[in-house]
């Protein structure tokens, strides 16, 4: 009981981490509705603001993440699921449309010019791939009618999707710019994302499964 208790804890917490920080983002990017390219984060990517299609890779990239941000969280609430499977399935589609469609394409070619070097380009490289295979796996997952390897897919995917606010809060709390390189620490950072967003995935699949466990044995207890 107190798992279960810990577990919806965990979630709520989660839950509303995501939506202010996804508020917070859409703060950030109601900058870039000006079109101006020195401001915000284009004022450290001078070299490339020049390339159109950067430049087109960039805006759809920031003006379709929030929406993917917003549509993954409400694909985890067991009570919105069962109340709302159509609705379910009309925000999952959206989710994997923007992902696989619209943002994986965006983020190789962004990833390619990233900041942090070497380090960081191979960490968006990577991010990009495993968000593409965890959000295919998930939709394949469903279609086999495995509802737990879809669910479990589905987190690890949105784990990779909410690295972006990892990012950002990790920035925010130790980059100092008189103590740190700002190169490396933006490639290391984009690698810290990634495998703080995937840890805590896991701590949530392993007590999903040990709860899920519990569940059943109850269960068989009852009818025996």
């Amino acid at each position: 009981m107190m798992k279960l208790l810990g577990l919806k804890i965990i979630k709520v917490i989660a839950v509303f981490s995501v939506l202010i920080f996804s508020i917070l983002m859409l703060k950030t990017i109601s900058q870039y509705t000006s079109f101006d390219k020195n401001i915000g984060f284009l004022a450290f990517k001078q070299q490339v603001v020049g390339n159109p299609f950067w430049m087109a890779f960039f805006y759809i990239h920031i003006f379709s993440i929030t929406l993917c941000l917003l549509a993954g969280l409400t694909q985890f609430s067991n009570r919105f699921l069962a109340e709302n499977r159509d609705l379910h399935k009309i925000i999952g589609k959206i989710y994997v449309y923007n992902i696989l469609i619209i943002n994986v394409p965006a983020c190789f070619v962004l990833g390619l010019f990233s900041n942090g070097g070497l380090i960081g380009i191979t960490g968006f490289l990577i991010q990009d791939v495993l968000w593409a295979y965890l959000t295919v796996a998930a939709v394949f997952s469903i279609k086999k009618g495995n509802v737990t390897r879809h669910r479990n897919n589905m987190i690890l995917s949105y784990a990779v999707t909410t690295t972006a606010i990892t990012f950002r809060i990790v920035k925010n709390l130790f980059y100092n710019e008189a103590h740190h390189d700002y190169e490396l620490f933006y490639g290391l950072n984009v690698w810290a994302a990634l495998l703080i967003n995937l840890c805590i995935a896991y701590v949530i699949l392993r007590k999903n499964t040990g709860l899920s466990g519990k569940i059943n044995s109850r269960e068989e207890n009852t009818k025996t």
